[in-house]
């Protein structure tokens, strides 16, 4: 019996039973297996896969919503993914205009690699900005001050009773609501730290694990300073080396995660379908949750 035509089988929805599969397509295309970046995206988010009839999935992403179940402000897409021996069959194309079909008048966002982004400019996505990776210890040169030099500016793990505060300045700075995203955020992440002046929140971080590193993100703070801040607070409380996709608008931070042991390995372009910019404020939005999600 023939094997049907990858063109011909249905896209379905994914859900967290799919983790393993998911994971394996990870594998088979050289990532790590990053079940606990699935296991979040999967459930934050909605999972979109093809099943290969010899098992496992031809293809998967995930399209993660914010704002309003029923109107969504934003859409972001990531984790796009097709096994090699399927590739460059037109299957990721078929899925992305899938999805993007399901979004409907949603905005949409993505973090492109210099592989994708052909596919991404043919199905009408345009270059808005770029984040670079950086990624080491975090070990600071001799005479490099590496934590902030404003004595009013204090950091600490968050609480409970910090969540609505992050809540609240999540959605400002990012421009839409992401309840569903940032309240996993707490179980998702080793660390979650806020940073707070004269007693007010300015400014949050996570740190969660992914193949041997901490990755950092969101970093979202009223300025660079209190950007340095909170990752030196992370970095205080790992032996893991960092990781970070840091908006390339944020030349001072980047330079400094250099002076203090981080070294660039990857460039991604940030682009957008149907609207011209990201809402929010970008001088306040310093790397994403995951380059997956936003």
């Amino acid at each position: 019996m023939s094997t049907p035509s990858p063109a011909l089988l249905p896209i379905r929805r994914l859900t967290p039973r799919d983790l393993t599969a998911c994971a394996d397509l990870s594998e088979n295309r050289g990532w790590s297996r990053q079940e606990h970046r699935w296991n979040f995206l999967l459930t934050a988010g909605t999972g979109y896969g093809i099943d290969d009839p010899d098992g496992g999935l031809i293809a998967a992403c995930v399209l993660t919503q914010y704002g309003p179940q029923s109107r969504p402000d934003l859409g972001a897409i990531g984790m796009v993914l097709v096994a090699e021996r399927y590739a460059r069959q037109g299957i990721g194309r078929r899925l992305m205009r899938h999805v993007m079909a399901t979004a409907g008048t949603t905005p949409l966002t993505l973090y492109a690699t210099p592989n994708g982004r052909p596919l991404y400019e043919e199905l009408g996505f345009k270059i808005i900005g770029w984040a670079e990776t950086v990624a080491g210890h975090f070990t600071p040169e001799p005479g490099e001050q590496c934590s902030s030099s404003d004595g009013r500016l204090t950091t600490r793990a968050a609480t409970a009773s910090d969540l609505t505060g992050i809540l609240r300045l999540d959605e400002e700075v990012f421009g839409a609501d992401r309840t569903a995203l940032i309240t996993r955020l707490p179980a998702f992440a080793d660390q979650l730290r806020v940073a707070e002046k004269h007693g007010r929140l300015i400014g949050y971080a996570a740190a969660w694990p992914n193949t041997g590193t901490h990755v950092v993100g969101p970093l979202i703070a009223q300025d660079t300073e209190t950007a340095k801040a909170l990752i030196a607070s992370l970095a205080a409380r790992t032996d893991r080396p960092l990781r970070t996709d840091i908006d390339l608008r944020h030349e001072e931070l980047l330079a400094w995660l250099k002076a203090c042991g981080l070294a660039p390995t990857a460039r991604n372009a940030v682009m957008t379908y149907g609207i011209t910019e990201l809402p929010g404020d970008e001088s306040r939005r310093f790397a994403p949750l995951t380059v997956a999600a936003g």
